[in-house]
């Protein structure tokens, strides 16, 4: 445990800092206390910067939280230089301590969100949604499951429309940060490699798009910037979702905030459903789930949208975040994975299936 009260390991946690963290969050009372706890590591293999723990919690009688998630950065050295290198940790941290309170989807609870400036030392105890139901990335969202992931995209969205150069997200970086030129300038270095690994799992017409996509990458990116900004996830995927019930307080709540940026709205809408949802779901359910993210924009944040504008807007997206991503994981990916080779195959033949069904390439800048 550091001077910040931060721990380490979970190995450092103690009833008396649950105590302390649940009293300052007002979860349970000042004269109420932790008296004992159990842990479980949870959620190994998704993430490779943090380390997830269920926190089981005994009290003096007092009622209080039954568990909460701890999440640690991860400890394997390597890793953690990137996290640090990207600003993983502290975009989570800031995003649970200053954005949330501003944002209408529905959140993780956050007790503690707490890092040491300059370093990768950092902790968030969150609420444990372990009662909500996750959705394999391979098997992908039902039209229902994907209605809801987009109502709750339209919440995060709505709250910050118009609102990207609010100083409580103006640091997070955007769409045409340098990172992402940076990338751009290595990104077609990557197409012949990826297609090396993946062609055979891509749809006619995908290998041919692969190439002009890495071309058009950066100007894509830039022609995409023009569109209205709010705050983005930009890993918005069924992974980073628990279902509840439909017209319940829980029915999404969204986690994961390592990646935020700022940008178009579409970015997030065109990853979670070229991405998450199987091909022919995709394609018989897009228009309406386009529809519904626009019109909960419009009625619950009154965020009024030219639906073929727009329409124009989720094309481009389509190009640009989910192609990125495969291909970059793609062409660097350990094949020796069975598992993991079956995910970026099925990602890549979805995400390139929405490019050339949409047409996405025609609106790349030449």
């Amino acid at each position: 445990m550091n001077a910040s009260g931060i721990p380490a390991t979970i190995a450092d946690v103690s009833a008396p800092w649950f105590t302390a963290v649940l009293r300052d969050s007002g979860a349970i009372g000042t004269d109420d206390a932790v008296v004992g706890f159990e842990t479980e590591q949870i959620g190994q293999g998704i993430g490779i910067m943090g380390e997830l723990f269920r926190a089981s919690l005994r009290y003096d009688g007092a009622a209080g939280p039954a568990s909460v998630i701890v999440k640690l950065p991860s400890p394997f050295e390597a890793n953690r230089a990137q996290g640090l290198a990207l600003g993983m940790y502290d975009a989570e941290v800031r995003f649970y301590a200053d954005i949330a309170p501003r944002t209408a989807a529905r959140l993780a609870g956050c007790h503690l969100a707490r890092i040491e400036p300059g370093t990768a030392d950092s902790v968030l105890v969150l609420e444990d949604l372990g009662h909500l139901r996750m959705v394999d990335q391979h098997t992908g969202l039902t039209a229902d499951e994907a209605s809801l992931g987009v109502r709750a995209l339209a919440d995060l969205h709505g709250s910050w429309m118009g609102r990207a150069e609010d100083t409580v997200v103006a640091w997070a970086p955007s769409v045409v940060h340098e990172r992402i030129q940076g990338f751009a300038q290595m990104y077609p270095g990557l197409t012949e490699p990826f297609l090396a690994n993946f062609a055979d799992w891509l749809p006619t017409g995908g290998a041919a798009a692969a190439p002009v996509i890495s071309a058009g990458y950066w100007g894509g990116m830039v022609a995409l910037s023009a569109y209205p900004w709010t705050l983005v996830h930009l890993d918005y995927r069924c992974e980073n979702l628990f279902f509840g019930t439909r017209g319940t307080a829980d029915e999404v709540v969204i986690v994961d905030w390592q990646t935020i940026g700022r940008g178009p709205g579409s970015y997030d809408l065109a990853y979670l459903l070229g991405g998450s949802l199987p091909v022919e779901v995709r394609r018989a359910a897009e228009r309406d789930l386009v529809a519904e993210y626009l019109g909960r924009l419009a009625s619950d944040h009154g965020v009024q949208r030219d639906p073929e504008e727009f329409w124009t807007e989720y094309r481009l997206a389509h190009a640009l975040g989910g192609p990125a991503t495969v291909t970059l994981t793609g062409a660097t990916f350990d094949l020796g994975n069975e598992r993991g080779k079956q995910l970026i195959g099925t990602m890549a033949q979805r995400h390139f299936s929405a490019v050339v069904d949409l047409d996405s390439t025609a609106l790349l800048p030449r």
